[in-house]
């Protein structure tokens, strides 16, 4: 292992080594950002906002289900 490193001469082995190694370290670096834990920053302001959009969902399915029933008498 005396070999002296010249950076003017990189052979396509030692390149091509270099850059499987840096995409594996990307990779695993994402990884590890993709699995880590959601944060806990819901205000109370999300809360009521997720409460509006479940109220909103609820009514849209009654008026749905209203007009089909509805259509249904009528074609009775």
């Amino acid at each position: 292992m005396s070999e002296v490193f010249n950076p003017d001469v990189i052979s396509r082995r030692h390149a091509l080594s270099f850059l499987w190694s840096a995409a594996a370290l990307g990779l695993a670096g994402a990884a590890t950002v993709l699995t880590s834990s959601p944060s806990e920053a819901e205000t109370a302001g999300m809360d009521r906002r997720g409460d509006r959009r479940t109220g909103r969902g609820e009514r849209r399915d009654v008026r749905r289900t209203g007009r089909t029933d509805r259509r249904e008498e009528r074609r009775q």
